[in-house]
């Protein structure tokens, strides 16, 4: 199939590939263009093609519930630091699994359909407008993350500006869409075919097309660039770690309570760190007014806590006992209750403190009131 070319109101195909020569200037040059972005739209299509053949062809344990590799884990990961809301969105659907699973199986369908149509060409436009959609929520949920760099910010920024591109330019060379113009050449006249499709230019005048690539090209700059900043600056400020660190695990403990009994329980949330690796709470700590210990308990007292001391907010990743204390995966929430310490009740306690295996320290203060 070769680059396919229509003026306004034509009615026949353009010359072929070898007879670019006698084509007129403007002609040639909307060719030139369209042979020019043909890696990029095959390479647009190939990403979000791989994203959906992943799940529900080469890696079906994706869309397992009962799999470690369910994608309900990936999300939770991302909950801490997503943009815009996301975070609420996300929880929501832990919670609900009939709309988490049918909008894994959905969003998966989505990017297998349209990563399918940008690379054979069809209705190029309409898949680039989705393809753009789909890169801003996942850049919103997931471009904070990155161990080295914020890898995810990367591809979701890149895959925006590409369907931008792609967008604006259409599908021009080897594509279906060229193929239902040769077999229909009164397509080339119908206007919503040639904002849906791409082998032919917008119908819009060139001042009118000009300024709708800046306002396009306006933002993408703004997002892009916009939570780029946000998340390590580098722009007008300098740079830092990102208001979520995807490297550095950080707990948040809330609602901690001192019960009648002598035990203790407390909210805490794996809200910040890499999913790569879960963290480990080796020690916890009852601290009184001044800071200084009453109550300890060491690795092998919480190794050994029943799993029915962990009361998980989500179904997916846990706080659990571990090996080496108490284990979470990211994104992991739970109120925790532990015993009486082996020390007696510690009725003066004022704090607790959680220490993880880096040596890093998380503490709250201790409402004495159940």
């Amino acid at each position: 199939m070769s680059t396919l070319v229509f003026t306004s109101g034509a009615r026949a195909a353009a010359p072929s590939v070898d007879d670019a020569a006698v084509l007129p200037a403007a002609q040639r040059a909307w060719r030139t263009a369209a042979l020019a972005m043909l890696s990029v739209r095959v390479i647009q299509g190939f990403i979000y093609w791989g994203g959906g053949s992943r799940r529900f062809i080469y890696a079906p344990a994706k869309l397992n519930p009962d799999a470690p590799t369910w994608m309900a884990n990936k999300f939770q990961t991302a909950m801490p630091g997503a943009l815009f809301g996301t975070d609420h969105l996300i929880s929501f659907m832990l919670h609900h699994f009939w709309l988490l699973y049918a909008g894994v199986i959905l969003f998966s369908a989505a990017e297998l359909i349209v990563g399918a149509m940008l690379m054979a060409g069809a209705l190029t436009r309409v898949a680039a407008l989705v393809s753009m959609g789909f890169s801003v929520l996942l850049l919103a949920m997931f471009g904070w993350q990155g161990a080295t760099c914020i890898d995810e910010w990367t591809m979701a920024a890149c895959n925006l500006a590409m369907g931008a591109t792609l967008l604006l330019g259409g599908s021009g060379a080897y594509s279906i869409d060229n193929v239902l113009l040769r077999r229909n050449h009164a397509l080339s006249d119908n206007t919503w075919f040639r904002w849906m499709s791409g082998s032919l230019p917008l119908p819009l005048s060139d001042i009118t097309f000009r300024n709708l690539a800046l306002v396009v090209l306006g933002s993408v700059l703004v997002f892009d660039i916009g939570t780029y900043s946000y998340y390590r600056g580098s722009v007008v400020t300098p740079f830092h770690g990102g208001p979520v660190s995807p490297t550095k695990h950080h707990l948040s403990l809330s609602e901690a309570r001192l019960l009648p009994d002598g035990s203790v329980r407390f909210h805490v949330y794996l809200d910040a760190g890499t999913p790569e690796a879960p963290v480990h709470v080796v020690a916890v700590d009852l601290l009184d007014a001044t800071n200084q210990p009453v109550a300890h308990y060491d690795a092998v007292a919480l190794s050994a806590l029943p799993k029915a001391a962990f009361a998980n907010d989500y179904a997916y990743n846990k706080f659990a006992p571990g090996p080496f204390g108490i284990r979470a995966a990211m994104g992991a929430a739970a109120t925790v209750t532990l015993p009486q310490p082996a020390s007696g009740a510690a009725p003066q306690a004022r704090f607790i403190r959680l220490t993880d295996v880096d040596g890093r320290a998380f503490s709250a203060p201790l409402d004495d009131k159940p």
